[in-house]
């Protein structure tokens, strides 16, 4: 499954969140650190999900920039 992430500098550090899995974050240093972290939190919350017997979320949401 292919999900949108966000990622935003937070301080001095990046964090990323995925909209379509709730409590699905990662923080690192770099962006190349927080894509990659939130890569393994995304398996690891969708591998929680699947051992809980729930149902993981379809990916919905979408990310594009716009010229403003």
């Amino acid at each position: 499954m292919r999900y949108a992430v966000v990622i935003e500098k937070a301080g001095g550090n990046y964090s990323a969140y995925v909209p379509d899995l709730p409590g699905c974050v990662a923080t690192a240093a770099t962006i190349d650190e927080v894509e990659a972290e939130i890569r393994e939190a995304i398996r690891f919350h969708v591998d929680g999900l699947r051992t809980d017997g729930v149902i993981v979320p379809a990916p919905t949401s979408l990310a594009e920039y716009v010229e403003a």
